[in-house]
């Protein structure tokens, strides 16, 4: 009975691991205000083990706790969120790079699954079923690395990453089709060109935070104009000439 339950993750364990893996999938929004009792209620605990989880994500920066002991999900700063991308774009190509040669037909069958998925999200313009497949996709390759301490990092990245991108889902799913270069990863892996498919995937994740930084607000953006202030002035209609004037 006592091995039986040391192999058992405790509820505090488990609250984190249930919490860590939604901030992962965006399942917050950044802002987003998360009190202990509604996370209690959610995952069916106690109030401690949601405390206890919360407070290790505060010691990861995925979730900043107010003095009230409520837990925001941070937004980023503009340079926060390039840092980050310049991240990923490190750790992820490096992934990319050492599950190339690890790669098997089961594997390739399951990248070509979310693929597939990926496709059929941006043909019925359904947003959050395009993060799913993009997230299924790029893990699936990231666990196919076999290299737990870089999984570890890519997700410590992710925890920032998640939420934003779920912020910004209608914008990525407007975007333009052929940035997204996953079909071209696949194939570079299949030709079994590591290099190849880790610079297709390091130029996706730099060409994507460049265009979130164009179109999203961050932390430290001025406010928006709001009510009336939003409309900004009509344009007038030029001056009609008088005659003989050239200017």
């Amino acid at each position: 009975m006592q091995a039986l339950s040391d192999a058992l993750p405790s509820l505090e364990d488990q609250a984190y691991q249930r919490l860590r893996q939604a901030l992962v999938e965006g399942v917050f929004v950044p802002g987003q205000k998360l009190s202990i009792r509604r996370i209690a209620a959610a995952l069916g605990t106690s109030p401690m083990p949601a405390r206890t989880a919360l407070r290790r994500l505060a010691a990861e920066r995925a979730v900043d706790v107010l003095p009230s002991g409520t837990a925001t999900v941070p937004r980023l700063t503009r340079a926060a969120f390039a840092e980050l991308g310049a991240i990923r774009a490190s750790l992820e190509p490096l992934a990319v790079r050492l599950a190339t040669p690890l790669i098997d037909a089961a594997a390739r069958a399951t990248l070509a699954e979310h693929l597939h998925a990926e496709h059929a999200a941006r043909e019925s313009g359904a947003p959050e079923d395009l993060l799913r497949a993009d997230r299924g996709f790029l893990f699936a390759l990231y666990r196919a690395a076999d290299a737990p301490m870089l999984l570890g990092m890519i997700e410590a990245a992710w925890l920032r990453r998640g939420p934003h991108f779920w912020d910004a889902r209608w914008l990525l799913i407007g975007r333009v089709p052929g940035a997204a270069r996953h079909a071209e990863v696949l194939a570079a892996i299949e030709a079994g060109q590591g290099e190849t498919a880790a610079t297709l995937l390091r130029e996706e994740i730099e060409s994507t935070t460049a265009y979130l930084l164009e179109r999203m607000r961050f932390a430290d953006d001025p406010p928006a104009p709001e009510g009336a202030a939003a409309l900004g002035p009509v344009d007038r209609p030029p001056a009609r000439r008088r005659a003989g004037n050239l200017a």
